[in-house]
């Protein structure tokens, strides 16, 4: 069995990849501000915070991100000391991020313009954000086991490949899902302009999960190398 020792920490006082698991915690946070946005949305729960505010809210956690992701980068070590390929290392960040600016952009789409969305669509929706939810939460876990197989600190490759697989496994249900619901809200008898706002709001969502797939694709070829 192959496995990195640590030179990494004994070379440089701060490792890169470790800067990502700062970075993922703020799509976590994210994640609950679109689920109270659109429990807000979709139900019109009153105790809900104001839309607005929501909207700040992730405003507030993307710029956070942006700023550790600007960090990571500025702070790299010489190629020569990195733990993984550069390449591989910036495409994953690059994910990563796009995973946010997607969360940012749903907001902004729901937040447009006043819908009612229709109580025949709204358990579909919610069933998607669902799906989206564990497709992106799953990929934390795949993350860090990842990380602990580069620092030298876990010798379970096996464990991070199934961490890696139930992030493609969600995502794949969340595929089928945006699928049956965009054929729904194209089929019905909103308004277009209703249409076309609630469409992008769901390719949004979805694109969420496949920024994640593909944060999971690249987690794989990083055990691969």
């Amino acid at each position: 069995m192959r496995f990195r020792l640590p030179f990494l920490d004994l070379i440089v006082s701060k490792n890169p990849m470790d800067g990502l698991t700062k970075h993922y915690n703020k799509i976590a946070e994210c994640i609950q501000i679109i689920n109270d946005s659109v429990e807000c949305y979709v139900i019109g729960n009153t105790t809900c915070k104001e839309f607005g505010d929501l909207i700040d809210q992730i405003d507030k956690v993307e710029s956070e991100a942006d700023k550790i992701k600007r960090s990571i980068r500025n702070h790299l070590p010489h190629s020569m000391f990195m733990s993984v390929d550069k390449t591989l290392f910036f495409n994953y960040t690059r994910s990563q991020d796009n995973i946010l600016d997607n969360a940012q952009e749903a907001l902004q789409w729901l937040a447009m313009r006043k819908v009612s969305i229709p109580e025949n669509y709204q358990k579909d929706l919610i069933i998607l954000l669902s799906e989206v939810n564990d497709t992106t939460m799953r990929l934390g876990p795949a993350l860090k086991s990842t990380i602990g197989l580069h620092n030298g600190t876990s010798l379970d490759r096996e464990s991070t490949k199934r961490k890696i697989r139930k992030v493609r496994k969600h995502y794949a249900k969340a595929v089928e899902l945006r699928k049956d619901l965009t054929r729904k809200i194209y089929n019905s008898d909103m308004d277009f302009k209703d249409i076309y706002q609630l469409m992008h709001f769901v390719d949004c969502l979805s694109e969420m999960a496949h920024e994640a797939e593909g944060c999971a694709d690249i987690l794989r070829a990083m055990l691969s190398r």
